[in-house]
C-alpha cells in the first residue's frame, strides 16, 4: 500500500526508514588507516598547540585540517565558524540529530546552524569521539583537580572567539576529538578507557572558509587525576579532489542535502 506523502503515516515510516540505514552505517567499522607519523605530505601550515592552550585560524575550502595526536594521551576541542559570515556555527545538536548517530567518524560531517556542511571527516584513526558533553569549565576543573584557575576550554574558545570580534553567546557547545565518551547503564555520561594511541589523527576536509579554534585541555570526564594535558600538532594540508562517489557526500541523505545547501551557498558567492 503506498502512503499519502502528507500522511502522519507516511512520515512515521520515513522516520523509521532512515533511522535504520543510519544505524546500519554506524555500526559497520570505520576504514582502517595507517598512522601518519612523520608525514611526506605537502604540509601548508603546522602548528603545535601547548597543554592548556589554544589555536585559531582561517582555514579555507580546498584544505584539510588535520588533529594528530602526538602523545596519544590528549583530547582536543573544536569550534568552527563559517569565515565570511560568522553568525553561522557548528552546530553540534544538527551534527548528532541529522546524522542520526553521536559517533562520528569517517564519512560524517560537521554541520553549521544553517544545514550546510563546514567540514567532513575524511579520514579518522581512533574513531571515539564526543559531541555530546562539551567542553571543560573552571567548574569542572575545580571539581576534578581541586583548581579553578587552571585552563579551560570554554574560556579558551572566548578567548579566540575575541580575536575575531565575537563574544559569550557565540561559542556554541563544541566537539571533543579523542574522547570516548558513552553511556553507563543509568543513562549518563560515561569515560571509556578506550585511549588513542600516539600518532592517532583526525582529517577534516573544509567544505567552507571556516575560522577554526582548537583548545588543548582535558576533557571535563576524563579521570586522569593530574592536570598535565601534552601537546599536539595541526597540520594545514591540500585536499585531494572530491570523486564522485565521495564517502561523505554519499553517506546519508541528510549529509546529501547538507551539501546541496554548501554549494548552493557557494554558488552564490561565486566560488563554484
Amino acid at each position: 500500500m503506498q502512503l499519502d506523502e502528507q500522511s502522519p503515516d507516511f512520515h512515521r515510516a520515513r522516520y523509521f526508514a532512515l533511522k535504520a540505514q543510519a544505524k546500519a552505517k554506524a555500526d559497520a567499522p570505520p576504514p582502517a588507516l595507517d598512522r601518519p607519523g612523520a608525514t611526506q605530505e605537502t604540509v601548508l601550515r603546522r602548528e603545535t598547540v601547548p597543554g592548556g592552550w589554544y589555536w585559531t585560524g582561517h582555514v579555507n575550502r580546498g584544505e584539510t585540517l588535520r588533529i594528530l595526536n602526538t602523545t596519544g594521551a590528549a583530547s582536543v576541542a573544536l569550534l568552527l565558524w563559517n569565515a565570511k559570515d560568522t553568525s553561522e556555527r557548528y552546530n553540534a545538536g544538527d551534527t548528532v540529530k541529522l546524522q542520526w548517530t553521536a559517533r562520528l567518524s569517517t564519512g560524517r560531517v560537521l554541520f553549521s546552524d544553517m544545514g550546510r556542511v563546514l567540514a567532513s571527516i575524511v579520514a579518522d584513526s581512533h574513531g571515539r569521539h564526543d559531541a555530546i558533553a562539551g567542553g571543560s569549565t573552571p567548574a569542572s576543573n575545580q571539581r576534578r583537580y581541586g583548581d579553578a584557575s587552571l585552563r579551560n576550554t570554554r574560556d579558551n574558545f572566548r578567548l579566540c572567539a575575541s580575536k575575531y570580534g565575537l563574544g559569550r553567546p557565540d561559542v556554541p557547545p563544541c566537539i571533543s576529538f579523542f574522547a570516548d565518551v558513552t553511556t553507563d547503564a543509568s543513562g549518563r555520561l560515561a569515560w571509556n578507557e578506550a585511549a588513542p594511541v600516539p600518532g592517532d589523527f583526525v582529517d577534516l576536509r573544509i567544505e567552507m572558509d571556516v575560522i577554526a579554534a582548537i583548545s588543548n585541555c582535558p576533557h571535563p570526564l576524563d579521570p586522569t587525576p593530574v592536570y598535565t594535558p601534552p601537546p599536539i600538532d595541526l597540520l594545514v594540508l591540500p585536499s585531494p579532489a572530491v570523486a564522485a562517489d565521495d564517502l561523505c557526500r554519499t553517506f546519508g541523505e541528510e549529509a546529501a542535502r547538507g551539501f546541496e545547501n554548501t554549494d548552493a551557498y557557494l554558488s552564490a558567492l561565486g566560488e563554484i
